[in-house]
């Protein structure tokens, strides 16, 4: 390249004696209007707070099969742009309804005692119906079938009050267990049956439930390829 070609100087270079440009670093400008993106953790905390103060006055589920039921309310903080309830908060909110199946069966003493962790491998959900602000709704949550470590979790999203009252707005499956990480191993479904007192056999696993693990089973052996 000649070593007499001249290249165009921007506004943020300056030209040296020697002929080369040095790039100025410029400060970015923050416009005053910026704003703070809303931090909903906040808000999950508080629901888990307003949970436990009144987890001791619940019912005890006593069957394997049992549900559980918790009420929500949709606020503003819960919405998205489409002004309808963010599709992460229906995560969340599941999260709640799981530590109630912990605490209902008197399992969360024992999560506690071993500094077990809940973990969970799958989740599949299907949104029916837009939830709008200050809807009232009912999560029901209820274990459906098991196997050697691992539960699958029915969760579903109940419509309450108003016309479309009792209506599903979305209905989910979830796949998980109790990990024990000093022996770096789920802890087996028998042995938590066994601390809360409890004797059964798994049920058989409906279509979507076996529609549900296969997919899981598949996306697992896919990532191993």
């Amino acid at each position: 390249m000649s070593t007499g070609a001249r290249f165009p100087q921007g506004p943020c270079h300056k030209t040296l004696p020697s002929g080369k440009a040095e790039a100025k670093l410029q400060k970015p400008q923050v416009s005053r209007y910026a704003t703070r993106e809303p931090d909903h953790r906040m808000n999950l905390w508080l629901r888990l707070l307003a949970y436990l103060l009144t987890a001791p006055f619940r019912p005890r589920l006593a069957n394997a099969g049992d549900a559980s039921r918790l009420s929500f309310r949709v606020w503003p903080h819960d919405l998205d742009p489409s002004l309808h309830m963010n599709n992460a908060r229906y995560l969340a909110l599941m999260d709640l309804g799981r530590i109630d199946i912990l605490v209902s069966t008197g399992l969360l003493r024992a999560v506690v005692k071993h500094r077990w962790t809940p973990i969970a491998s799958k989740v599949a959900i299907r949104y029916r119906r837009e939830l709008r602000l200050f809807q009232r709704i009912r999560l029901e949550t209820r274990i459906l079938t098991w196997d050697a470590t691992n539960v699958v979790m029915e969760q579903v999203f109940l419509n309450v009050g108003g016309r479309r009252d009792g209506q599903v707005a979305a209905h989910a499956l979830f796949k998980g267990g109790i990990y024990d990480r000093s022996t770096r191993a789920f802890v087996p479904i028998g042995k938590l049956m066994e601390t809360i007192g409890v004797s059964a056999e798994p049920p058989a696993a409906t279509p979507d439930v076996e529609a549900f693990l296969k997919a899981d089973g598949a996306m697992r052996d896919g990532l191993r390829n």
